[in-house]
């Protein structure tokens, strides 16, 4: 009884939190907040024992005001970049789809010509039957845009999602987790609660970056209050100890992981293509040391920071001689004209 009793005070409060507060009436939503909160708090439990227990360092803010005011500017920019790559969209298909439809009204408008022309269905051959019979089906523009991305006589059922019906371009992977299609699907972020593609890579390398630099400028904070010849109670080296050895471990895992991206970013990869490369029915017969996608270093790293603004530029797969190209090994002569940039 005293459970039952228990049980329904639970839901009473819990009903009245979400009349409160119905955006978190989806539990994913409550996790992902969660998650978020307990990050916040881990950053503030790391700061703030450091600014608790070394007077040194109080004291130093009256000499160099400018190396905590750097410290905490750092450690602010680091949890609002946490917030913009948890709130961004990676690029999903039906945005993609919906803003290429807006874009072909717009065009239609602008050219004067009649709303019902840019519906205008192309009649494609699609070789869908195992016995070789033509299937002729109506396809409308955006599968038209898609199809001219993969090499001619490609079945469709090879771009198809399964879940959400819908006509994927080259790097597009359903994610499970977020149940839609998400262009140049990396992974989904348990940590920000959300999937990395296309949309939010970029913002994703910032945020390991600034969140790997608070860890490695944290922990030169704690060895040099450990160095410092000053009198302390155990109990607080104790303490310091203790969150330099998981602050180090963190930093590590960090360190691994910016390194990680960075060669994705610089190759044109994403985490999905070099870890499934087998599955993917366009990767299958291409060596490993060939990337598909890449376009030289410098053109990879403009299109990652700057080019990637518009998040539904979608690749092609790119052509057999472009292929070819790409694969051939460099040589001096090569390296001399920046043939890999």
């Amino acid at each position: 009884m005293d459970a039952c009793h228990h049980r329904d005070f639970s839901d009473r409060i819990m009903d009245r939190y979400i009349r409160f507060f119905p955006c978190l009436s989806d539990p994913a939503r409550r996790s992902s907040l969660g998650l978020k909160v307990a990050l916040v708090m881990l950053h503030l439990v790391y700061a703030g024992v450091l600014f608790a227990l070394d007077r040194h360092l109080i004291e130093e803010i009256k000499i160099k005001p400018w190396y905590t005011a750097s410290y905490l500017l750092l450690f602010v920019a680091t949890l609002i970049q946490y917030f913009l790559t948890s709130c961004s969209s990676p690029g999903y298909v039906l945005d993609a789809m919906r803003a290429a439809n807006e874009k072909d009204i717009a065009f239609s408008k602008a050219s004067k010509q009649p709303a019902s022309s840019n519906n205008v269905n192309v009649v494609v051959t699609v070789d869908r039957s195992p016995s070789g019979n033509n299937v002729q089906a109506d396809v409308t523009s955006w599968t038209k845009m898609v199809m001219d991305m993969y090499p001619p006589r490609t079945p469709l059922r090879n771009f198809t999602c399964s879940y959400c019906h819908v006509e994927q371009p080259p790097r597009t992977k359903h994610c499970h987790d977020c149940d839609r299609c998400v262009l140049q699907f990396d992974h989904h972020c348990v940590w920000l609660g959300t999937c990395i593609g296309q949309g939010n890579h970029c913002r994703f390398w910032w945020y390991i970056f600034e969140e790997t630099a608070l860890c490695l400028w944290t922990g030169i904070l704690f060895i040099s209050y450990l160095k410092a010849d000053i009198v302390r109670a155990w109990w607080k080296a104790v303490i310091v100890i203790v969150l330099l050895i998981t602050l180090s471990i963190a930093l590590i895992f960090l360190l691994l992981l910016l390194l990680f991206h960075s060669y994705l970013v610089v190759t044109n990869q994403t985490t999905y293509e070099l870890v499934r490369r087998r599955r993917i029915f366009y990767l299958r017969g291409i060596p490993e040391r060939v990337y598909l996608f890449s376009k030289g270093v410098c053109h990879n790293l403009y299109d990652f920071c700057c080019h990637r603004s518009n998040i539904y530029n979608l690749e092609p797969l790119p052509s057999a001689q472009m292929l070819e190209e790409r694969s051939r090994l460099y040589t001096c002569s090569d390296i001399m004209r920046c043939r890999c940039c």
